[in-house]
């Protein structure tokens, strides 16, 4: 493996800027601003009672560790009430934890150790929908005129009896649910157990805002916002137009999940959803410094992005675009600079793995994933302009896990096996050690852990030097000396695949960073402008400059100052 080499040597002077710089650098800070986020699957983390599920006295016990990494901030999924049906973000009480998480008071001991190690704590509120088990549904599903018939999507059916129109769910099938008791359908974008709210009813709103000020109130420092352009649907309930089989591709389904088929223009991102933001960023506005970073999957994710970010809205969104197959530079130059063209006075975040997808150095490395890609494809978001997500494993550089059908735990994978394996190989338990069930938990894991997790394990990673968790707290330590990579403004330079360069700007600095996206060796000769800037020697990673070509090794990083 080569070794990254990192320092933290400031640079003291700024020359031109190469090409058209997108992002002005900011004088302000705030601690979300350029921030790494860790995310955490409470799920998988660490089990402390022995029942095969992570919990929060399990994050309590890590968080030592992760303060170690050198992130800023942790988001942690759904820990609230709930039946598990989507392990999770099907939400029967907003304001409790699932015993099998543990407890309020659980909470408030992670909450309080967190800020003692200087880590924000950023939670997953999933507003759009919520579990037919929720006391709001139970009520609304009774009869059309209780105090809450009109809090979820209640739609009379056709006069032969179907559906209200074509929408079809995500995980499959058509997204109305029959309810004899009203004799009506209840709209489901997602699971027929997470029943869509009626956001046009200004008193889901108000409750809507209620549960997130009670967290607020609590003392969190940010929220995560699932699906939040899912909030609201076309009143009129239009049907979605068709989408042409060769353009059959989005986030986490495949050409043969139907969801595919439809343009989704009505049941989603709908311009009432704007009004709701800004109601949301006046709550959050009156308390010190909270953020909201939304997830965002519409037809035009980009666009959708720049809109919902804003002074006005929310603090950050991030989308899908980085978390597909496509690894090119040109694909991930195009994405940043598309977005960064949009978005006039928002700030981006970015990340390469989740819970949702498959894990990055698979998805990028297939065969050829290797330690060299895991330590990468971190420097590399981590460089980009506006905030990070990591998810928790991508710094011990964990492969997808391969889950045997007879194991799998996800209703979406289970519904199109064999052609989609769900989402369960991404949310395999955390390897600690080499025990018998890495260190994750005295039982037996909801998940299984492969044996090449196991090998990659935290303990073994901790004693060598070369690891990829080793090269991550080296670049996170480098990165939090750089205000060019929290801050900075951004500027791509032409290089040919599978080059990718750009430079980042702040202040009195200047860097450029060069990465090799190619499992082999590759050259560079650098444009003159570059050559008569470029410092010789990288202020972090691993390269030769040579009469002004760069060397770079498989799956190279080199970052240098530029004069």
């Amino acid at each position: 493996m080569a070794a990254w080499q990192g320092g933290a040597r400031c640079a003291t002077t700024m020359g031109a800027r190469g090409g058209p710089a997108f992002g002005e650098a900011m004088n302000d800070k705030h601690w979300w601003r350029g921030a790494v986020i860790y995310q955490i699957y409470p799920r998988s983390f660490l089990d402390s009672d022995g029942d095969g599920v992570g919990d929060l006295p399990g994050i309590v016990d890590k968080l030592d560790y992760i303060a170690s990494l050198g992130v800023d901030a942790i988001w942690i999924s759904p820990f609230f009430k709930s039946p598990m049906a989507d392990f999770g973000y099907d939400i029967a009480d907003y304001r409790d934890v699932d015993p099998l998480f543990g407890s309020l008071s659980d909470f408030d001991r992670l909450l309080a150790k967190a800020h003692a190690l200087g880590i924000k704590v950023m939670i997953d509120q999933v507003l759009s929908h919520c579990s037919v088990e929720h006391a709001w549904f139970k009520e609304s599903r009774e009869s059309r005129d209780n105090p809450k018939a009109d809090w979820y999507v209640w739609a009379d059916p056709k006069e032969d009896g179907t559906a209200p129109n074509n929408w079809m769910s995500l995980f499959g099938g058509v997204a109305w649910r029959w309810e004899p008791r009203r004799e009506q359908y209840y709209l489901h974008n997602f699971l027929s157990s997470q029943p869509d709210l009626n956001f046009h009813n200004p008193e889901v709103q108000a409750a809507t805002l209620d549960n997130v000020k009670f967290w607020l109130d609590k003392g969190v420092d940010g929220l995560r916002l699932d699906a939040i352009n899912f909030c609201f649907h076309d009143a009129q309930l239009r049907d979605n137009p068709p989408k042409p089989k060769d353009k059959r591709v989005g986030r986490g389904f495949s050409p043969d999940n139907p969801y595919a088929y439809q343009y989704h223009w009505y049941n989603n991102t709908q311009p009432e959803n704007l009004p709701f933001l800004e109601r949301l960023r006046a709550l959050l506005d009156r308390y010190p410094d909270a953020a909201a970073l939304g997830e965002i999957s519409s037809e035009d994710s980009l666009a959708t992005t720049a809109e919902y970010v804003s002074d006005k809205r929310l603090h950050m969104g991030y989308s899908f675009e980085l978390l597909t197959d496509d690894s090119s530079a040109a694909y991930i130059r195009g994405t940043v600079e598309r977005l960064e063209t949009t978005m006039t006075e928002g700030w981006p975040c970015w990340a390469v793995s989740n819970h949702d997808v498959q894990r990055a150095v698979s998805r990028w490395g297939g065969d050829a994933s290797s330690p060299e890609l895991a330590a990468q494809l971190v420097a590399l978001v981590c460089s980009l302009r506006g905030s990070v997500c990591l998810y928790q494993g991508e710094e011990l550089g964990l492969p997808e896990a391969d889950v045997p059908y007879a194991d799998l735990q996800d209703p979406y994978g289970k519904a199109f096996w064999p052609n989609f394996k769900g989402r369960d190989g991404c949310r395999t338990p955390m390897p600690w050690n080499d025990d018998t069930q890495a260190g994750f938990s005295a039982g037996k894991p909801w998940l299984p852990i492969p044996q090449t997790h196991r090998a990659i394990n935290v303990a073994a990673q901790e004693r060598d030097p070369q690891s990829v968790l080793q090269q991550v707290r080296r670049f996170l330590a480098w990165r939090r000396q750089q205000p060019a990579l929290q801050r900075g403004s951004i500027a791509f330079h032409d290089a040919p695949e599978p080059i990718l360069a750009f430079q980042r700007d702040a202040d009195a600095q200047s860097l450029l960073a060069v990465f090799n996206l190619s499992p082999q060796a590759q050259r560079w000769p650098l444009p003159e402008a570059l050559r008569q800037r470029v410092q010789d020697a990288p202020e972090f990673g691993a390269g030769v400059l040579r009469d002004g070509e760069l060397e770079l090794p498989a799956r190279g990083v080199w970052i240098a100052r530029l004069r």
